[in-house]
This record gives structure tokens, C-alpha cells and sequence, in this order.
């Protein structure tokens, strides 16, 4: 009996095993196929996302202010390089500044609405309401950049980074730090790291306007074939 018990605990605990790491591998290649959108090599996926999560963790937090003993922090990998990456991505893509603002504008408001302050936990959104700033970042740049469908990915991914920012983190700033606190408490913008809603709405962008920019593509590729021929 005990080495069957024995037998079925570590069965258990390997598939366990398993499945989380297959979880962990799909998300991986979600992501880098994300990156791969905007025109990244795989190698540059992958040291994005590598970058991404080792700057992630809280050591690299960088100090920002502080105001009615809250010190209010910016997590690198969760926040900066996001930013970062959105400002290379409009100068390097030469995405249209009022394109950006259409879109970041679209997702700031429905952010702003699907996110609250918790004074515990940073700023939350219960899923699958988290979700809905990708679902309109992908959407709206499949929708104004049709004619244009390489610029598309980048400007999902620039307008849900830069939405949920605004959304989020600047427009629910003030009521956050409103809360009392016993003594001096931190928030980390992007504090999740590569689990935060920036990081995620960004990759999750891409991917609902690569889904909705399917049959768009291949026409172009089957447009491009035929003119070859």
C-alpha cells in the first residue's frame, strides 16, 4: 500500500511537473512569436524576453518619487523596456503618431475602466475583464491599418503598452496614493514583471491582430506569388 501511495504521489507531482512546463513553453513561444510580428529576428525575440524577465525581478526597480508614504517605483522589465520598445517600434516602423493616439486613447479609456486600485495588491482587474484592452488594441489596429498590414502589429503593441500605462497606472495614480498607509508602503509600476498587464497586453495585442490579419496576409502573400509568376 505505502509504495503504491508512494507510486501515485509522484506520478502526480511529475505530471504536475510537465504541465507546468509545457504551460511555460507555450507561453514562451506565444511571446516570442509576438515579437517575430513586429519584425524581430529570433534571436532578438528571445533576448527580449530574456531581458525582460531578468530585469524584472524587484532589484531592478528604479526609484521614482515619493508622496503620503507611498515611494512609487518603475520595474524594468515589466515597464521600462515595454515603453522602450514602443518608442523604437514608432521611430523604427514610422508608425503615425495620430494612429498611436487613436489607438492609445482606445485603450487607456477601456483600461481605465476595467482596472481599480487596491491598496494591497497595486492596480487590479478581475479576468476576463483584463483582457479587453489587448482584444481593442488588436481590433482597432487591424482596423486603421489594414491597407498597411506590417505596421499593424507594431501599433497593437504600442497602443496596449502605452494604454494600459495610461489607463491603469497614470489616470488611477492619484486615488491609489490617496490610501492611507501605517508607514511607508511601495508600489512598482509594472511590478508583475513579465506577468504584468503592460507586458502582457502588449504581446497579447500582436496576437489578436495577427488572428484578425490572417486571411489579410495571405492574400498579400498569394498577390505577391502570383505577380512573381
Amino acid at each position: 500500500m505505502l509504495s503504491s501511495w508512494l507510486f501515485t504521489e509522484i506520478g502526480i507531482c511529475f505530471l504536475s511537473f510537465i504541465l507546468v512546463i509545457s504551460i511555460v513553453f507555450v507561453g514562451y513561444l506565444l511571446v516570442t512569436k509576438a515579437f517575430k510580428e513586429m519584425g524581430f529576428t529570433s534571436g532578438e525575440a528571445f533576448m527580449l524576453v530574456f531581458a525582460s524577465f531578468i530585469f524584472g525581478f524587484s532589484i531592478f526597480d528604479i526609484y521614482l518619487f515619493t508622496y503620503n508614504n507611498w515611494n512609487i517605483g518603475l520595474n524594468i522589465g515589466g515597464a521600462l523596456i515595454p515603453i522602450l520598445l514602443s518608442v523604437y517600434l514608432t521611430v523604427k516602423k514610422k508608425i503615425s503618431l495620430l494612429k498611436i493616439v487613436v489607438g492609445t486613447t482606445a485603450v487607456a479609456i477601456v483600461t481605465y475602466l476595467v482596472t481599480l486600485p487596491d491598496p494591497q495588491k497595486g492596480i487590479v482587474s478581475p479576468f476576463p475583464f483584463w483582457l479587453l484592452p489587448a482584444v481593442v488594441a488588436g481590433f482597432i489596429s487591424a482596423v486603421i491599418s489594414y491597407k498597411n498590414y506590417r505596421k499593424a502589429s507594431p501599433l497593437a503593441y504600442i497602443s496596449g503598452v502605452l494604454g494600459v500605462l495610461i489607463g491603469a497606472d497614470v489616470l488611477h495614480l492619484w486615488e491609489f496614493l490617496s490610501y492611507p498607509t501605517p508607514g511607508i508602503e511601495t508600489a512598482v509600476v509594472g511590478g508583475a514583471s513579465v506577468f504584468d498587464m503592460i507586458f502582457i497586453t502588449g504581446i497579447l495585442a500582436v496576437i489578436v491582430d495577427g488572428l484578425l490579419m490572417i486571411r489579410r496576409r495571405r492574400r498579400e502573400k498569394q498577390d505577391s506569388y502570383i505577380e512573381y509568376q
